[in-house]
């Protein structure tokens, strides 16, 4: 990385070389708009190179200006000291998706960053930068949290305002999502819920999205199973929770309903040896009924076989209250149930 004559440049000298690359990215998007239309991404990162080697030209930055390769973080450097990423949209406006919260690619020893914004729709194409900090009015989540930009953003209404933590402290954070996960979950309205960071800031969420008809079956098996053994209320037709959880695992059911209402009543024998026709999630029950035994021993959930027996008095104890927490909600009434999960489980 070169560095520059003056190895110090001040950072009103980075602000002074910013204004004139934005003068130098809007006089020449006047005269050749029809080129920026068809930027965007990398080969706009070269165009806003460029501006700055022009911009720099007599001042501490000469010489000094840096497009990083591969997948860091920010996109060009300068004297060594200075960033600059490069964002923008194809969009009339001055909004976007940034970077993400976790800036585990940063260069090393990047003293400040300002963003750098092309709105390459509408009339005129413009060019805009400020401080990095200073436009980052929020948090997205595609497969990780992601800032979201407002080149428009007013002083105070920043994210880190939000939050009540600096740019710079949260980034040297070790755990920089969770003070962000405390201030959207306060913003949370009932039947809500953080579907990328729950009360366990550690937990992985997926990294893509699927439908649920794409699944194999074995999947579907133990997403399923999980679901009657963690969340009750689904024996009384409420699938909120569980659609909530499964859209965190990356799965997507527009039906999710079916997953256990689907093939109407089933036909279980009851404790007492009688008969009875329970709702099909019942049947579902009795179908996965080893694999629930397995999950309720708290066996990896994703590798479950379906052959655990109930072996031990503690197993039969943590069955007995998942069966009266599940009838407690159930929509036949907590005897009926009983009865049928005691049928079924043979306890």
């Amino acid at each position: 990385m070169l560095i520059s004559k003056n190895p110090n440049p001040s950072l009103s000298e980075f602000k002074n070389l910013m204004t004139l690359t934005d003068q130098y990215l809007n006089q020449d998007a006047l005269n050749r708009p029809g080129y920026y239309v068809t930027r965007g991404g990398k080969p706009l990162e070269d165009d806003v190179k460029r501006a700055l080697e022009q911009s720099a030209i007599g001042t501490p930055f000469q010489g000094t200006i840096v497009k990083i390769s591969g997948q860091r973080f920010p996109d060009i450097v300068a004297a060594g000291l200075y960033g600059v990423e490069v964002k923008s949209t194809k969009e009339n406006h001055w909004k976007s998706t940034g970077s993400s919260i976790i800036e585990s690619t940063r260069v090393d020893n990047i003293d400040r960053i300002y963003m750098t914004f092309g709105k390459l729709g509408g009339n005129p194409i413009e060019f805009r930068s400020r401080p990095y900090e200073d436009c980052l009015c929020g948090i997205a989540v595609t497969h990780m949290p992601r800032y979201l930009i407002d080149m428009d953003l007013k002083t105070g209404q920043t994210i880190f305002d939000k939050i009540r933590v600096t740019y710079d402290n949260l980034r040297q954070l070790d755990d920089p999502i969770a003070p962000v996960a405390k201030y959207y979950r306060s913003q949370l309205k009932p039947g809500e819920s953080l579907w990328w960071a729950d009360d366990h800031a550690d937990e992985p969420v997926s990294a893509k999205i699927r439908l649920w008809k794409t699944l194999d079956p074995k999947e579907k098996a133990i997403y399923t199973v999980y679901g009657l053994v963690n969340f009750p209320e689904i024996f009384g037709g409420d699938y909120d929770g569980y659609a909530m959880w499964l859209a965190s695992e990356g799965v997507v059911d527009p039906h999710i309903r079916d997953q256990f209402s689907a093939g109407g009543k089933k036909g279980i024998s009851l404790s007492n040896g009688q008969p009875g026709l329970f709702p099909a999630v019942y049947g579902r029950v009795q179908k996965y009924q080893n694999m629930i035994i397995e999950r309720l021993s708290y066996e990896d959930p994703k590798t479950l076989s379906g052959k655990r027996k109930i072996n031990n008095p503690e197993l039969r104890k943590k069955l007995l209250e998942w069966a009266a927490s599940v009838s407690g909600k159930s929509a036949v009434g907590f005897d009926s149930s009983m009865k049928a999960l005691q049928g079924i489980f043979n306890f």
